[in-house]
This record gives C-alpha cells, sequence and structure tokens, in this order.
C-alpha cells in the first residue's frame, strides 16, 4: 500500500491492448507532443488507422532506425534511439519518452532532453508525472546514462516541480534551438 498523496502510477511498454486509450486521449484532444502539439495528435490518428501494430511497434526505437524527426520549423534531424512509455493507473495517463545517444550522456544541440512527458488534463495534479519521471529515471540508468537533461520554458511552473521533485537542478536559462522559434527556455539536469 503506498503512502498517502503518492501517485499510484507506471509506465509501461504501448502494446495494441492499450492503444484505445491512447487513441482516446488523442480524439480528445489531448498530445504526447509539447512542442507540435495538435500536429502530432492528427498525425498518430491517421497512422494508428492505417497500421496500427506499425505504429505501436515505431514507439520503441532503441536501435533509431526510424524516420528522422520533423521539428516545428519543417526542418528534419536524425532519430536518436529511444523509448515511449505509456503512464497508466488501470486507465491510459499520459506519456513519457527517453531519447539518448549510445555511448555518451551528451545529446545533440537540436534535442529538448533526454526525458519528455505529458498527462491527459483529466489526470493532472495527481502526482503522475512526479512518480513517472522517477520510473524513466531508471530506464535512463539501464541504457547508460550518468545524467539526463531536461528543458522547460520559464513559465511551466507545475513541470519545474516534478524535474525538483526527482532531484533535478537548474543548468541555466539558454536560448532555444532556432527550429524551436525564439525566447528562452531553462535546461535542468539530474544525475543518476
Amino acid at each position: 500500500m503506498s503512502a498517502p498523496g503518492v501517485a499510484i502510477c507506471e509506465i509501461v511498454t504501448p502494446t495494441l491492448e492499450g492503444l484505445p486509450g491512447y487513441r482516446d486521449a488523442l480524439e480528445r484532444g489531448w498530445s504526447p507532443d509539447n512542442v507540435r502539439l495538435e500536429k502530432t495528435a492528427r498525425e498518430h490518428l491517421v497512422r494508428i488507422e492505417e497500421d496500427a501494430a506499425a505504429f505501436v511497434a515505431s514507439l520503441t526505437d532503441i536501435e533509431a532506425k526510424g524516420a528522422a524527426i520533423a521539428m516545428p520549423d519543417g526542418t528534419t534531424r536524425p532519430r536518436l534511439p529511444g523509448r515511449l512509455f505509456w503512464i497508466t493507473d488501470g486507465d491510459f495517463c499520459g506519456s513519457a519518452g527517453l531519447r539518448w545517444v549510445n555511448g555518451t550522456s551528451e545529446l545533440p544541440d537540436y534535442c529538448l532532453g533526454h526525458i519528455g512527458y505529458s498527462i491527459v488534463p483529466w489526470k493532472r495534479q495527481r502526482g503522475y508525472a512526479t512518480a513517472a519521471l522517477a520510473q524513466v529515471l531508471a530506464e535512463a540508468r539501464k541504457v547508460g546514462l550518468d545524467y539526463v537533461e531536461l528543458t522547460t520554458n520559464p513559465e511551466n511552473e507545475p513541470s519545474q516541480k516534478v524535474i525538483l521533485s526527482n532531484g533535478g537542478r537548474l543548468v541555466a536559462p539558454r536560448e532555444k534551438y532556432g527550429a524551436y522559434g525564439e525566447g528562452e527556455e531553462l535546461l535542468w539536469r539530474i544525475d543518476l
């Protein structure tokens, strides 16, 4: 039994059996992508309709064999090894992604961070992002990372609290990579 106020959720590898919950969340306006939002949601719905099994299989790509990554400005960049996890409490709650470069903890400049996460609006403020991030950190250790970096917008205090709750520290504000537009973002690090 967990302590009061502790989220009861887990990260799982996506499956066809769990796909209806993911599809429902997309149809309700949620997106696993905090940058390309609706565009990514629409693309995922089309891919699910075309070939659900191939879509689910594409969410785990530890060899980076998938297509290049589409940037918000329309350019593309090489795919990194990565995994997408679904967050569940018995029902679909959101997703968390982990990406890395084999043999190093460093990332290319176009990458927003090792880990990204998004909770569906109707499951927020339950501690799920904090619990999911802790579980993804364990996966990051398994792929050999010494630390992970994450970025947030300066005004995204809920995400900053999630990172701080998992031992994160603010590294520095920095200018966004050009493909993401202008402005500042905050760079965070969690040592593993």
